[in-house]
């Protein structure tokens, strides 16, 4: 078997400016490898017209990235926790380089969703979102929930960056130049920064974490549950939150155009909407390093339902604008708040293999959220359908959040209820 690395791990290593440089490389990466996330939403109109399918097939693309992203997640941490993260970062690099380059001489939407799923997806942006989670949270103790919050950011920086870039592409060069020129930056720039990542995390402290109450929590009865039964109804949850929220992040740009908006409207919405996530995630951050992270996911959900309501009256330009941005910053602080929570709940030596678990969820209920609005946006013919939809999906997360929240809130001298000191 092969060791994570040659440098031992040290201890004096937690929260130290070692591991705030290695935050702002990780940064960078997240940045860089989740680029594909969001092109593939500003370049839906494109491809849509070029392969003259239909909204709902146009949007599988997305889906099978997003499903492959979750799968390849649970499998890269894995590999991350035995290897080390640096060869799997560098495997990531060459696969966005090579699904970028796939996808720009694709000539069919299905070897064009292909190259998404197992390259840009599979293996690719896999590498840099759950094993880097997992990875910050093992380095910071005192400012954890930020630390993970930063570290998610750049999945919205991503989203923040790579749209207006990407639309300016395709309306100067044509969206298959653009590909090929997003595979060399973004593949280039993934390997370099990889050679900075080979310190191994510092060991993880053997004291069972206290939980937001201040009672001890058996990490081997999370919320009072068998780690099994607390693990998939994290997952439940993630598959929830995360089907409401890929409707206006995968479909605002299309939902632009036929407003008769056009789609450059559509792709500043996006950009507006995950910059304002990058606030959110910080903010939330902050949040949770005070309150734990269940009480975190419980408010980021029901703020997200707020959000998504708001899109049913309103459709004019302005009222949208405002509305994005409301998005953003309501519900940028969920996914990294599942991280927090499995550190907070679950043995910190499992952290890889369950915070890729959980990530893989989140990421399928955003592949099922964004084939699904598009398919009952076929089926009706607008959007307002596929809005109460997603309302739907996160009244079943928000449901979860307060069933784990009542658990905690119930703990008693031995820990959480129905869990032994």
């Amino acid at each position: 078997m092969a060791t994570p690395s040659t440098t031992p791990a040290d201890p004096s290593l937690i929260d130290s400016r070692t591991a705030a440089w290695r935050l702002l490389t990780v940064l960078g990466l997240v940045t860089l490898g989740n680029s594909g996330m969001y092109v593939v939403a500003v370049v839906l109109p494109a491809v849509q017209a070029e392969f003259g399918v239909g909204r709902g097939d146009a949007s599988l693309p997305y889906t099978l990235m997003m499903v492959c992203l979750g799968l390849g997640g649970l499998w890269t941490g894995k590999m991350a926790d035995r290897h080390g993260i640096t060869p799997v970062l560098r495997l990531g690099a060459l696969a966005v380089a090579a699904g970028f380059v796939w996808a720009a001489f694709s000539g069919s939407i299905w070897t064009f969703g292909l190259a998404h799923g197992l390259l840009l997806g599979l293996l690719g942006s896999s590498s840099t979102f759950a094993p880097l989670l997992a990875d910050t949270a093992l380095w910071w103790n005192k400012r954890r929930g930020i630390a993970v919050a930063i570290a998610a950011s750049g999945n919205y920086v991503a989203g923040t960056v790579w749209p207006p870039l990407v639309q300016w592409g395709i309306d100067t060069i044509g969206w298959r130049q653009t590909y090929l020129l997003l595979g060399l930056v973004c593949g280039a720039g993934m390997f370099l920064l990889a050679s900075r990542m080979r310190q191994r995390p510092p060991l993880v402290v053997a004291a069972a974490p206290a939980t937001p109450g201040g009672a001890l929590n058996d990490t081997r009865r999370p919320f009072g549950l068998k780690p099994a039964q607390a693990q998939a109804l994290l997952c439940l949850a993630g598959v929830g939150c995360c089907v409401a929220m890929s409707m206006p992040q995968v479909h605002i740009v299309a939902y632009c155009v036929d407003l008769g908006f056009g789609a450059a409207r559509g792709a500043e919405m996006l950009s507006l909407m995950l910059a304002s996530g990058i606030v959110s995630r910080l903010v939330s951050g902050w949040i949770c390093d005070r309150i734990g992270g269940i009480r975190t996911l419980l408010l980021g959900s029901a703020l997200q339902c707020v959000a998504l309501l708001m899109f049913l009256p309103f459709d004019g330009l302005v009222p949208l604008y405002l509305i994005s941005a409301m998005f953003g910053l309501f519900q940028g602080g969920i996914v990294p708040s599942y991280a927090i929570i499995v550190r907070e709940y679950f043995a910190p030596a499992e952290a890889g293999a369950r915070v890729g678990a959980v990530i893989m969820a989140t990421l399928v209920g955003m592949a099922l959220g964004g084939w699904l609005s598009g398919w009952v946006f076929d089926l009706t013919g607008s959007y307002k359908a596929a809005f109460l939809n997603g309302i739907g999906w996160n009244l079943l997360n928000m449901a979860i959040a307060l069933f784990l929240f009542w658990r905690v809130r119930g703990a008693g001298p031995g820990g959480l209820r129905g869990a032994t000191a």
